[in-house]
């Protein structure tokens, strides 16, 4: 179900979207509210679901992660158990940064990150594509990335 939110509602989250480690105080003075009731309000935000939490974002590069790659993976069986079992390993494992059910020719689309190549070819044929219900998986490496927007993107509702 949607939530209700007011302008002043979708500001803070427009805000607290763009820059997680805003002060309180520059987010009120932001939005047009005294840091008390700003404060009240992302309680609320967070109490009701819509902040999730906080996150450094790290360059994957940096860090040591040169290869990301998107793969599609397609499974033998696909009733609820059989997508919970796939849901449960792919929990397990960190190169795994995101995953999706997909409807249409395959049934998960992951995201992976990894130092190299070789350690990502290791994971996909040593553990990914070893699950016994995994029929076929398509990998598609990442050459550059153009763009990286996270999160919704936020108009303000005109009053």
């Amino acid at each position: 179900m949607r939530a209700e939110l007011d302008a002043t509602d979708w500001r803070i989250l427009k805000e607290l979207q763009t820059d997680g480690r805003i002060t309180n105080v520059a987010l009120a003075a932001r939005v047009g509210l005294s840091p008390p009731p700003c404060l009240r309000r992302v309680r609320a935000l967070e109490e009701a679901g819509l902040i999730r939490g906080y996150h450094a974002e790290l360059d994957t590069a940096l860090t040591g992660f040169e290869v990301t790659a998107f793969t599609s993976v397609r499974l033998h069986a696909q009733g609820e158990p059989d997508l919970r079992e796939f849901e449960k390993q792919i929990l397990m494992w960190p190169l795994v940064r995101e995953a999706y059910m997909l409807s249409g020719d395959m049934d998960y689309m992951l995201r992976c990150v990894a130092p190299d190549l070789p350690a990502f070819q290791e994971f996909v044929l040593g553990k990914l594509t070893a699950l016994p219900n995994v029929a076929s998986v398509k990998t598609t490496l990442v050459l550059r990335q153009a763009k990286y927007d996270p999160g919704v993107p936020i108009s303000i509702p005109e009053k």
